[in-house]
């Protein structure tokens, strides 16, 4: 999200033990110099928003800068983790490629290999795709046991799972379309365990989106999760690119916007929110160090033990993840 990670992000999030994913539709692929556009993105009022982000993304993408940044992360010793949208991922897949990417993610709303599109737009084949490809792909986003088989039966590294939950995400308002992230998380782990039983080929199932605090990350590893996707909280870091902001892929759609612009705000480093020491005493800052202690407080040893705790679901399809939307009255919380 262009919002959270650009080329010195991602490198920071590689010294920090993670991964920094760039969007290859974004602005970092769209401008030469992104600051001016980042400036003008967080300077604008709400009311103005909309329209000026569909000014903004309307710029081509320019295949040259899809390579340059892949280089510029790799060049500093980061991972090239890059992502795109599955037509994004069709017309770009061979430029990053040819750039020397380590990992790729397609990700839309909605991902499946039964996605109808209209005659005029060619479906992408995901196992073609994935067979084709040089480096790990990586298939999201999903909900439901059976979509996660079939990604994973066509060759995706990793599955990311979530519709709607982000912080910043109005997809399930716009569509009507999402599960509670708990539930979700649950079922699309169950086929990735029983695949790994029929196989064992085991693929790693992402929490992606809704996560605020330590606190939500510790619950999508004991929903079933091998990892999580963090959006706002990454946003709030002082080295993050949206100058205290934070909006969704999806947000600058010509003709559909999914999402909106959240005020975040500055709280720490990258560094404190990641691994701390915290700054601050509302689980959003040492993320790791909440998981690790949720951990020893339930006496799970690794994450395989952390998988199989307690736990009881109550579903808030309707407020989950939304907190800062319905402060400000953006979005979902308008």
């Amino acid at each position: 999200m262009d919002g959270v990670v650009d080329v010195e992000m991602a490198v920071r999030l590689s010294q920090l033990g993670a991964l920094g994913v760039l969007n290859l539709e974004g602005i970092q692929t769209r401008y030469a110099d992104p600051n001016p556009i980042l400036d003008r993105i967080a300077s604008v009022g709400k009311d103005e928003f909309v329209s000026l982000m569909q000014e903004l993304y309307a710029e081509p993408i320019k295949p040259e800068l899809i390579e340059k940044r892949i280089q510029e992360i790799k060049q500093q010793g980061g991972i090239a983790a890059v992502s795109a949208t599955p037509a994004g991922a069709s017309k770009y897949g061979q430029v990053v490629a040819k750039a020397g990417a380590d990992l790729f993610f397609i990700q839309a709303t909605v991902v499946s290999t039964a996605h109808l599109s209209p005659e005029s737009i060619v479906t992408l084949d995901l196992a073609e795709f994935c067979r084709s490809m040089p480096i790990p792909v990586v298939l999201g986003n999903c909900v439901t046991y059976e979509v996660t088989l079939d990604l994973i039966k066509a060759g995706a590294a990793a599955v990311l799972v979530g519709i709607g939950p982000g912080a910043a995400c109005t997809s399930r308002g716009v569509l009507g379309v999402g599960v509670p992230q708990a539930t979700a998380i649950a079922d699309c782990a169950a086929a990735r365990d029983d695949y790994y039983q029929e196989t064992g080929k085991y693929v790693p199932v992402i929490a992606d989106g809704g996560l605020i605090t330590g606190g939500d990350i510790c619950k999508c590893i004991a929903c079933g999760a091998d990892g999580v996707m963090i959006g706002s909280p990454f946003a709030r870091a002082a080295e993050a690119p949206g100058r205290g902001f934070h909006w969704g892929m999806a947000t600058p759609s010509p003709v559909l916007p999914r999402g909106t612009r959240i005020k975040v705000g500055t709280t720490g480093t990258l560094e404190q929110i990641l691994i701390g020491p915290a700054g601050l005493d509302d689980g959003t800052h040492n993320l790791l160090g909440a998981l690790k202690t949720s951990m020893g407080t339930l006496g799970a040893k690794d994450i395989k033990e952390m998988q199989q705790v307690e736990v009881v679901i109550a579903p808030s399809l309707l407020t989950e993840g939304k907190v800062y939307q319905k402060a400000q009255q953006l979005g979902m919380g308008k």
